[in-house]
C-alpha cells in the first residue's frame, strides 16, 4: 500500500505561487478537454518525481505515442494520456495514481497499455532528468516503426505517421520497410501497413 507522505508547508514565492496557480488553471482546462498538453504532462511529472521522492523511490519511464508527439517532435498539441513503459512498475503506478487523486486526473493518465510494441531497446532522446525519475522517448525511427506496427490509422497515428516519413524524409515503401524491420520481424507487420504505405510514398 502506497502510504501518504508527512504532509509539509512549503514557503512558496510570488513566482512560484503564479507558476502554480497558471498550472492549475491549464490542467482544469485541459481535463475540461480530457486533454494533456506538452506543458501539463511536464508539471505532472514533476510532481510524480515529487512523489516517489517522498518515498524514496528512484524510477524510470519510456513514453511512447502521443506523449512523444508533444514533448519531442511537437506535432500534436495535446495527448489523452501518457503511453510508456516504466520501471519500477508498482512503486511508479501507485505514484501515479497518488498523483491523479490529487489533481483530478483520470488513474489512467499514465499507462502501460503499449508496452506489447517494445520488442527491442529503442535508441532514446532524454526528456526529463529530476532528482527521483529519468525520462525518455524512443528516436523518431523507432516511433515509425511502433506507429507502423500498431496501424491504428482511424486514430492520429496516420498524421503522426505522416509527420514522422517526413521528418525522417523517407520516399518510397522499401525505405520505410528498411527502418520498421531493424525493429520488429516481418511477419508482425500488419497488411494493411503495407497498403498505406504505399499509397503514402508510391510515386513520392
Amino acid at each position: 500500500m502506497w502510504a501518504s507522505p508527512t504532509t509539509l508547508t512549503p514557503s512558496f514565492s510570488q513566482r512560484e505561487r503564479a507558476e502554480t496557480t497558471c498550472f492549475l488553471s491549464t490542467l482544469c482546462l485541459n481535463k475540461a478537454l480530457n486533454m494533456l498538453d506538452a506543458k501539463t504532462i511536464r508539471k505532472l511529472f514533476e510532481a510524480l518525481n515529487a512523489e516517489l521522492a517522498a518515498h524514496g523511490v528512484k524510477g524510470e519511464i519510456g513514453i511512447c505515442g502521443g506523449a512523444v508527439m508533444c514533448l519531442v517532435f511537437q506535432a500534436r498539441e495535446a495527448t489523452k494520456n501518457v503511453d510508456a513503459i516504466f520501471h519500477p512498475t508498482r512503486e511508479i503506478r501507485e505514484a501515479s495514481r497518488a498523483v491523479a487523486t490529487r489533481l483530478g486526473l483520470a488513474e489512467d493518465w499514465l499507462n502501460d497499455a503499449a508496452k506489447c510494441y517494445f520488442l527491442a531497446t529503442p535508441p532514446v532522446h532524454e526528456v526529463m532528468e529530476l532528482s527521483h525519475l529519468r525520462v525518455w522517448a524512443p528516436q523518431a525511427e523507432y516511433m515509425l516503426a511502433m506507429k507502423c506496427v500498431s496501424a491504428r490509422f482511424d486514430s492520429h497515428d496516420l498524421d503522426d505517421a505522416k509527420f514522422l516519413l517526413r521528418h525522417l524524409e523517407i520516399k518510397t515503401p522499401d525505405q520505410a520497410f528498411r527502418i520498421i524491420e531493424q525493429y520488429y520481424p516481418r511477419h508482425v507487420i500488419p497488411p494493411k501497413t503495407q497498403f498505406l504505405l504505399e499509397e503514402l510514398l508510391d510515386g513520392g
